[in-house]
Parts: C-alpha cells; sequence; structure tokens
C-alpha cells in the first residue's frame, strides 16, 4: 500500500501546523500519537536538533514524568519504495556513541544540550528508558529491524560502560507505515481486539440507561494474564496511556500491583480500583460472562502489573472488573477521559473542576480567536490539534515563567498542578484568560524566533549566537522569564502586579506573536548573558537570579535607544 491508502495519513497531511518541520514532520507527528503531546510546537522547540553537523540525531525527546527518552532518525522518502534504507537506522549507533560517551567539548554545538541533559537526567536516575526510534513513510522491514537491534546492543553497551549504577533500559523501535497506521487506529477506533471471551463461574449485576449499559463483576487475575499475554498493548486502544513497565520503589504503583498480588493475595480486591473496559457486546447466562470486544480505559496499570508477573498466580487474586457497552462516539470520548485521573501526565484533570479553572473557562469563551483546555485532551485533540487552543500544561508552565519561576516551569511542570503550594501561585483570582494568552504568545514569539534561525542558511555572528542559546534545554524558559524581568523598562512604568498585563485588545495568537516580536528582537541580543542560568539544568537559584540581574541591567542600558519600540508595545498593553 502507498502511504495515501492508509488512514493515518489523511489526517497527518491535514496538518498544516507541522509543515514548517518539513522532513521532520513525520517524527514530530509519531512522536505526537505515541506519547499524547498536546503542544507539539513546545516539544519541537526544545527537541529538535536535525541540521548539517548532527551526528545522525533528528531528535532527542525526553519526557521526565515517564522517565522516558527518545533518540530519534527521521526519514521521508519521495518515491515508492519496499523499504526504508537501513543505514538510517544503523546511523543510531552513532547518535548514541556521541550523545553518551563522548567529551560534551568536543560534541558539536548543535546537540551540544541535548547529550548534556540527556546525561544529566540519567545520573540523576530521572530516565528508566531510552527507546532509539527510527521513522519513516515506508513499509517497515526485516532488515531495518536488525539494524536497529543492532544499535539498541550499542545503547545498552554504553549505559552499562558509562552509566553503571543507573539502571537504563535500552530499547528500539522503527516506526513505519504499519505502526503509525496502528497508533492513529488505536486513538480512532476504541476497541481493536474483537474476540469472543469468556468467563465463567462467575456473578455480577447489570446497569442499563438509554445510551449505554453495563455489568459490574469480579474477574480472575489469571484470567487478566492471559488476555495481557494474548493481546499486549492492544488492550488498551482507547486508552490515553498504555501499561508503564514497574520500578523496584515502594512509591511505584505498578510494582505495589505485584507485591500485593504476590503477598496478600486475599487481599488485593480490596487494594486494587480494578478495571473498566469498553466492550462492543457482552451477555451474561448461567454464571458464564461472555464479552465481544474489549478496550481496557482504565487498569491499565493493573493490566500490564499482573500480566508481567513471571509466577504462578494464586487463585484468591480477583480483580473487580466493569464493562460498558455504548455506540455514543460522545459518551465514549467521555468515558476514556473521565476514568483516566490518575496519570500524572494528566495532572490538570485534578484541577479542572475548580472555580478557578471554571471561570478562566468562561473567560476565554468570550475571547473571539482562542480557547482553553482546562482539562488534558483525548485523542480527537492530539491528532487534530487546535493551534488557536492553549493547553492548560502549557499554559501553568508559561504563568510559571513569566512570574519568575522558571525551575518550576522547566523542570516540575505537573507539580504546578499537583502541589497545593505551587498551584495557587499561578493560578488565583489574579488569574484570567487574557492575561494568559499574554504570557502564553511571548512563549510562541520566541519558539518561533527559533525555528526561523533553524530555517536560515545564512546567519551573522550574533545570530549564530542566539541560536546556540535557543538550542541549549530550558532556554524558552528562562528567555520568558527575562523578559518578564525587564517588563518594567519595556513599558516605561512601575508594575505592581504582573498578573493584570494583558493586550488591550482580543487577538489571534499570530497577532499576539506578532505584537512580541519586536521586543523579542532588542532584548535577543543579549541572551548569551542568561546562559550561566541555564547550568545545572536550571536548578541553581543564584546562577539563574545572577544572569537574570545581568540581563536586565543590559536591557536598562539600552532603553532609550529602544524607546519608540518600547513604547508602541506600551500602547497596546492593559493593566
Amino acid at each position: 500500500m502507498k502511504q495515501e491508502e492508509y488512514k493515518f495519513y489523511q489526517n497527518f497531511d491535514s496538518r498544516d501546523d507541522l509543515k514548517q518541520f518539513e522532513s521532520n514532520a513525520l517524527l514530530l507527528y509519531s512522536l505526537q500519537l505515541r506519547y499524547g503531546i498536546e503542544d507539539i510546537m513546545e516539544v519541537a522547540a526544545t527537541a529538535l536538533v536535525d541540521g548539517s553537523d548532527d551526528k545522525k540525531t533528528d531528535i532527542v525527546f525526553i519526557d521526565t514524568e515517564r522517565r522516558e527518552a527518545v533518540i530519534g532518525q527521521g526519514y521521508v522518502a519521495t518515491t515508492d519504495k519496499d523499504s526504508a534504507p537501513s543505514n538510517k537506522a544503523s546511523d543510531l549507533n552513532t547518535s548514541v556513541t556521541w550523545l553518551l560517551t563522548r567529551n560534551i567539548n568536543e560534541i558539536p554545538e548543535r546537540i551540544q544540550a541535548a547529550a548534556l541533559e540527556l546525561r544529566n537526567r540519567i545520573k540523576d536516575n530521572e530516565i528508566d528508558r531510552i527507546t532509539l526510534w527510527y521513522s519513516h513513510n515506508l513499509p517497515e522491514s526485516t532488515n531495518v529491524d536488525e539494524e536497529l537491534k543492532s544499535a539498541e546492543n550499542t545503547l545498552n553497551s554504553i549505559l552499562s560502560t558509562n552509566f553503571p549504577s543507573q539502571n537504563v533500559e535500552s530499547l528500539s523501535l522503527e516506526v513505519g507505515l504499519e505502526t503509525l497506521e496502528n497508533w492513529y487506529e488505536g486513538l480512532t477506533t476504541p476497541i481493536l481486539v474483537t474476540d469472543v471471551l469468556t468467563i465463567e463461574n462467575v456473578s455480577g449485576f447489570k446497569l442499563e440507561e438509554d445510551k449505554w449499559t453495563s455489568f459490574s463483576t469480579v474477574m480472575p487475575a489469571t484470567k487478566l494474564h492471559e488476555l495481557y499475554e494474548e493481546y499486549g498493548t492492544d488492550l488498551f486502544s482507547a486508552n490515553v496511556r498504555d501499561y508503564l513497565g514497574s520500578r523496584k520503589s515502594d512509591s511505584n504503583i505498578n510494582n505495589g500491583i505485584k507485591l500485593s498480588a504476590e503477598k496478600t493475595p486475599e487481599n488485593f480486591y480490596v487494594y486494587n480500583n480494578g478495571v473498566t473496559a469498553l466492550v462492543n457486546d457482552f451477555t451474561f447466562e448461567e454464571n458464564t460472562l461472555t464479552i465481544k470486544g474489549i478496550s481496557i480505559v482504565n487498569g491499565a496499570q493493573t493490566t500490564g502489573a499482573i500480566g508481567s508477573l513471571s509466577n504462578e498466580l494464586d487463585d484468591k487474586v480477583k480483580v473487580p472488573l466493569r464493562l460498558i457497552k455504548c455506540q455514543d462516539e460522545n459518551i465514549i470520548a467521555s468515558i476514556v477521559k473521565y476514568n483516566n485521573s490518575q496519570n500524572k501526565v494528566n495532572a490538570p484533570d485534578f484541577r479542572s473542576n475548580d472555580q478557578i479553572q471554571k471561570r478562566l473557562v468562561r473567560e476565554f469563551d468570550n475571547l473571539r480567536h482562542v480557547n482553553y483546555s482546562s482539562r488534558r485532551g483525548g485523542s480527537v485533540d492530539i491528532i487534530k490539534r487546535n493551534p488557536s487552543v492553549i493547553p492548560s500544561v502549557t499554559a501553568g508552565q508559561v504563568l510559571a515563567a513569566f512570574h519568575r519561576q522558571p525551575s518550576i516551569a522547566y523542570n516540575q511542570k505537573s507539580k504546578i498542578w499537583e502541589s497545593d503550594n505551587f498551584y495557587p501561585r499561578f493560578f488565583n483570582e489574579n488569574t484570567t484568560a487574557k492575561h494568559i494568552f499574554l504570557v502564553y504568545s511571548l512563549q510562541r514569539a520566541i519558539e518561533e524566533l527559533k525555528f526561523g534561525l533553524m530555517k536560515s542558511s545564512t546567519m551573522t555572528e550574533n545570530q549564530e549566537g542566539l541560536l546556540k542559546f535557543l538550542r541549549s534545554r530550558g532556554s524558552i524558559v528562562l528567555f520568558t522569564t527575562a523578559v518578564s524581568t525587564c517588563i518594567e523598562e519595556i513599558l516605561g512604568k512601575p508594575v505592581s502586579n504582573l498578573f493584570k498585563l494583558k493586550f488591550c485588545d482580543d487577538m489571534s495568537i499570530e497577532d499576539g506573536i506578532e505584537n512580541w516580536n519586536p521586543i523579542i528582537t532588542i532584548l535577543s541580543s543579549f541572551s548569551e548573558t542568561l546562559n550561566t542560568g541555564l547550568s545545572d539544568g536550571i536548578k541553581n537559584e543564584e546562577k539563574i537570579n545572577n544572569a537574570l540581574s545581568q540581563f536586565k541591567q543590559l536591557v536598562s542600558a539600552v532603553k532609550t535607544a529602544n524607546s519608540i519600540a518600547f513604547e508602541e508595545f506600551a500602547e497596546k498593553i492593559c493593566e
């Protein structure tokens, strides 16, 4: 089959927001499908490293919440071929060698920041697995798979030698047409496992409404183990996440599930929330439950933990099971969304019903050009990204950056939502939709500046220095903080409450970016002074404050020379 004949391709081809990334567009799209990324622009601005002297590395994506990293290579064929070139897969040997073994000062500037962050995250025990990722638009092949396994062995050897005290898993993955199609169907087709399943010697009760029917019962854990062994993660096709693995840590829920199944089987039922699953149909007759098609929407961690146990399960281990039969697409989407509130990736869900978030949603509804997602989106939000929607996680991050907490913004963006200490600092009675729009468009302006420089074939010495800074991990967050630190110099007046700042007029995100561009252009001249604040992963408060102070002094020194641009911008800002 040609790529145009696959279901995912029409969706990918319609994604105008990704077209600017050209050969890397498919690589970003595949990451978005796999990891459920809402703000792919933020990922692109941070993770893409493709270009000359990239040492065969196109992307280094680090997800500290999943504790995963992806080292990626992308390829886009312009003519039909039977398979992707295997040498592109073997290039990942070169990539991991440079990223993880070479002297940091010898590494090309383009990938140096990525290498430094990846090494530091591994040393700090913030990464559990690294996947070597080869994304392309051709059928998958044995040759590519063999080359990827070779690169995976190289990665494993490097990790064992250079990071012996860290237990980091090495993986590889070919993401061709078949995998992309499976992931897309997993997001758009709620139930991939369509076989008929039976559970005998059970009891339960049925509830029925106009648009759904439910059955609640208890299943033996041995049956769940069998299902996972046979179908793997296809069981979670309607789930926005799948099994995340287990670590030997008392705080890790998956390891806790395993321990309770092994050590206290008689209490497993009361310790565990069980499994909720969508089904195509079910019948219950003479103590036998017959299920036609199944997809687990809550309980992926329970299923994966039980399914990965190597020891024989005790018959006493029972799992609560709730089946839901429903044909209404809107209700199905809500079932999936509201049955997934435990995962830290969905941290904003915990706050979506508080009064601050409800008010912000209403305020954004009154804006003509932009919307706000107070909950993490479902599959439709991921694959049909609306560029006018501000994702809640990004909103929290940019608020923290603008309100001069860059370390929190960069290193603890989920904790903004989880922590009762962090959350009210950035989401409170002073926080408004227009203020979020102001700071979000600032970050987008900085991202667009980086994208523009990355595409430029000729640059001045100053532009090269700026791009080097923007390639540093965390630079966009710290630059946002630096602009905020100088806001009184820019506006030419005291600002008693940063939360009161907003654009006077209602406008699109593109217009907001355009308004910030003259300011960003001027202030970017001093970006290199912020480099010291980036050391230690934006964790050293003294270095951050010193860098911001020096930046502010330089901006103050050129305030008069740039008075016209500053005054024109100030006229657009209200309090």
